[in-house]
Parts: C-alpha cells; sequence; structure tokens
C-alpha cells in the first residue's frame, strides 16, 4: 500500500510541473493582453491611452518580456516566497484576492456535496432494491429533470419563489445591511436564509447524476452470485446490501473526488454571477475576460493542484476499498 501511494506522490511532481507551464501559456494564447484589454475597456468609458502610454504600460508590466522569462518570475516566486504575483485588473496580490473569497467558496461547495452524497447514496440504493417500484419511477424523473433543467435557470426560478412567495431578499449571501455588521447572531440568520439557495441548486444536478450512477451499479451488483449466496446463508436484505453491494457500488463516488476537490475551490461559476455570490467563481471569470494573466494563472495553477490532490486521493481511498485496483 505504501508503495502505491508513493508511486502516486512521485508522479504528482511532474504533471504539476507540466500543468503550471501549460496553463500559464494557454493565458497567452488569445490576441493581444491585459493593455489590449484595458484599453478597450477604457474606450468605452470615453478615455484614450496614446501607443507610446500603452507601450510603457507594457513595459512596466513584463508584459513585453518573452512568455518563458514571465512564466519563471512568476512560477519562482511562488515556490520560494508564496507570492502569487499582483493583479492588474484589480491592483492588488493575488494571493489576498483569492484566499479572501475561498472560506466561503468552500462553505458553499463543502455544504452542496454533502448535500448531494446524502440524497444520492440512499436514494440509490432504494431504487435499485426498489426496482420499478413507484418511488423508483419518481426518484428516475428527478433524475433526468435535474441533469435536464441547467443550475442557473434553477437559481432562477428559487430567486422567484424566494422573492414572490417567501418575501426574501434573494441574490448575495446576505441582506445589504449585514454586509458590514459585526459577525452576530442575526447575521448568521440572515446567512442561513440566503444561503439555502446557492445548496440546493449546486447539489441539483450532481445529486440528480449519482443517483443514476448508484442504482446502476447496485442492480448490477445485486444479480451476481455472491449475493445470492449471502441471502442462502440466512443474511437479512439489510445485512446482504449494505455489507457487499453498496461498497462496491461506492466505487464511483469515491473516485470523483478527484473532480469534487476542485470543485469546491471554483465552485459553479454560471451560478454564482446569476446569484451575486462573492466566490471565486465570478472573480477567476472576471480574470480571464481582462486577461489578467497572474490572477487567472494562479487560479487554474490551483485548480490543477487541487485535481491532482483529489486524483491521488481518490486512487488512495479506492485501493484501500477495494483491493482489488491495489493490485492491478
Amino acid at each position: 500500500m505504501l508503495d502505491f501511494v508513493v508511486k502516486r506522490v512521485l508522479w504528482a511532481i511532474p504533471v504539476l510541473v507540466v500543468v503550471s507551464f501549460v496553463s500559464f501559456a494557454i493565458i497567452q494564447l488569445p490576441p493581444g493582453d491585459y493593455v489590449t484589454a484595458l484599453v478597450a475597456e477604457m474606450r468605452n468609458n470615453g478615455e484614450f491611452l496614446t501607443l507610446t502610454q500603452e507601450e510603457d504600460l507594457r513595459t512596466s508590466m513584463g508584459l513585453n518580456d518573452p512568455m518563458l522569462i514571465q512564466y519563471w518570475r512568476w512560477i519562482s516566486a511562488i515556490i520560494l516566497h508564496g507570492d502569487f504575483g499582483q493583479s492588474f485588473h484589480w491592483n492588488a496580490p493575488v494571493s489576498d484576492l483569492i484566499w479572501g473569497r475561498l472560506s466561503i467558496t468552500l462553505i458553499l461547495s463543502t455544504l452542496s456535496l454533502i448535500f448531494t452524497w446524502i440524497i444520492a447514496i440512499p436514494v440509490g440504493i432504494y431504487s435499485a432494491t426498489r426496482q420499478y417500484s413507484l418511488f423508483d419511477y419518481v426518484f428516475t424523473v428527478f433524475g433526468f429533470l435535474g441533469k435536464g433543467i441547467p443550475d442557473f435557470l434553477l437559481a432562477l426560478v428559487l430567486m422567484w419563489m424566494g422573492f414572490a412567495w417567501l418575501n426574501m431578499d434573494v441574490g448575495g449571501l446576505m441582506s445589504p445591511e449585514f454586509e458590514n455588521a459585526p459577525f452576530n447572531l442575526a447575521k448568521f440568520s440572515n446567512i442561513l436564509s440566503h444561503i439555502w439557495i446557492p445548496v440546493v441548486v449546486l447539489a441539483t444536478g450532481g445529486a440528480a447524476g449519482l443517483i443514476r450512477v448508484m442504482r446502476a451499479n447496485m442492480l448490477d451488483e445485486l444479480g451476481k452470485p455472491y449475493v445470492e449466496t449471502a441471502y442462502a446463508q440466512g443474511l437479512s436484505e439489510r445485512q446482504v446490501v449494505w455489507r457487499y453491494p453498496v461498497r462496491v457500488a461506492l466505487n464511483p463516488f469515491i473516485s470523483t473526488v478527484g473532480w469534487a476537490l476542485p470543485a469546491l475551490f471554483s465552485g459553479d461559476i454560471i451560478t454564482a454571477v446569476v446569484l451575486n455570490l462573492p466566490t471565486t467563481g465570478p472573480l477567476l471569470l472576471q480574470s480571464l475576460k481582462m486577461q489578467d494573466m497572474y490572477l487567472a494563472g494562479s487560479f487554474i495553477l490551483i485548480l490543477s493542484v487541487f485535481t491532482v490532490i483529489g486524483t491521488l486521493i481518490s486512487d488512495v481511498l479506492l485501493a484501500w476499498s477495494d483491493p482489488r485496483i491495489r493490485y492491478s
């Protein structure tokens, strides 16, 4: 088991090096740079810069340097000093911008992930063990609707319901009067009244898909000889189902940890924009639009690191739960 983990860790190091370079190069592939985007925005506001001023601005920001020099300056500062650079658009350290929104993103994403698993696992098991029952059909319909309805549309519907039926102040994570107020019981209660909409929206699509996956895996396992043997030994349905098929059917859930971990960091960008959430997603979208390369590059790098770490965790958990994977 230790050799398995060490091999995965050693493979992760060169992968991160390659991903960091590729992500930085991809950001610079579109024509123009941050100054180009800045000049276009200024022109929309009736402001203009001369060509000399544009070039001076590029020189001061280091945008005229070769890409390899820019990459080395950026990645060496991260490795040696933990400095992700300066955001051109926000004129602030990238670290402050990212970590300032990260806590809210992690809370929302973690709650939605827990909510997804709480729904998907028991419902998928029930649908498989009660195949073609009334509730199996109901959950099947829910699965199709949950996967078919876009998250941003569901967010708009829930916002309208909260505003029209519940007389709520929808949008954001709290009412305007609590934004600068010290944290107290009233502010916490106000956050709870707002947070249910993004949690439900983010969890619905994931739960709908995982219900179908859990049901299909359970049906595949329930028809195997070892399950019939367990019943023949006199074990109850609860003992048979939860001791054997469920453990094998959970492998897809464990394997998706590699996807869930970067999702905890980024969240759903479109949903966050629609709901006006102060998470990392809208900030990433803005950095890509403005070609703010250090901010966007840092986002992609951190997402890549989370993906590699999540995949490593998935491999280790799968090897621990299913020895067949460890020795394959």
